[in-house]
């Protein structure tokens, strides 16, 4: 008798895990799926479209992800992603009209940072060190080259082979004038593995790679002649 229950007690106790961890579970598939449709607009909006069109876009998607985190504020998949969002539509927009929009990002990416610094590889990390280094400094804004460059550091650690990590390190390797290191990091973006899901991103970056390797070797061209 004793063993009839243990039988029956053990599943029906696997059966109610499994109905308390459902919600979580299609939780999860929710954000993973809300990121994947971010990706993808982003992708759109940021390459494929200018202007007005362009700029309806990015205020529209900032809506979605303002309102994705604000259902899931502990998603750092979801707060990474409204950081990116808005601070490209900084750089977009551009000027002192911009600083909101990126103190908004990053704001996002170090909530981010405090849940998971390793989501989406690490993706805070660059996006955070992006911003400031091209955000003006103070007393305008809160650019700072030192921070940059240990969170770009920090990223390359994390995804060293990625196509961000590196292109966004040889951004900021660019701006500082270190061309011949610049290329290296160029060269590596530029053969990082592809993104299956995310072809017009990796068009996209492909063609700022290549524009950024035409820039450096010149300049070495010239330093050398």
């Amino acid at each position: 008798m004793i063993e009839g229950i243990d039988m029956y007690v053990t599943p029906l106790r696997a059966f109610v895990f499994a109905l308390l961890m459902l919600p979580l579970t299609l939780l999860a598939e929710t954000n993973a799926k809300t990121v994947s449709d971010l990706q993808h607009d982003w992708a759109n909006a940021n390459y494929e479209l200018t202007g007005d069109k362009q700029d309806a876009a990015f205020e529209a998607l900032i809506e979605r992800a303002d309102a994705a985190v604000a259902s899931n504020p502990d998603s750092a998949e979801l707060l990474i992603w409204n950081g990116i969002i808005k601070s490209s539509y900084a750089g977009v927009k551009g000027g002192l009209g911009a600083l909101g929009l990126a103190k908004d990002a990053r704001n996002s990416l170090e909530k981010a940072l405090k849940l998971d610094d390793k989501a989406l590889d690490g993706s805070a990390y660059t996006s955070l060190g992006t911003l400031y280094s091209n955000v003006p400094g103070w007393p305008v804004g809160f650019g700072n080259d030192k921070k940059a460059v240990q969170l770009l550091e920090k990223a390359l650690e994390i995804n060293p082979d990625g196509i961000d990590s590196n292109y966004f390190y040889a951004d900021y390797l660019l701006q500082h004038k270190e061309f011949d290191k610049a290329e290296k990091y160029l060269l590596k973006a530029q053969s990082a593995p592809p993104r299956p899901d995310r072809p017009v991103a990796d068009a996209g970056r492909q063609e700022e790679i290549h524009a950024a390797l035409s820039l450096a070797r010149g300049k070495i061209q010239h330093s050398g002649s």
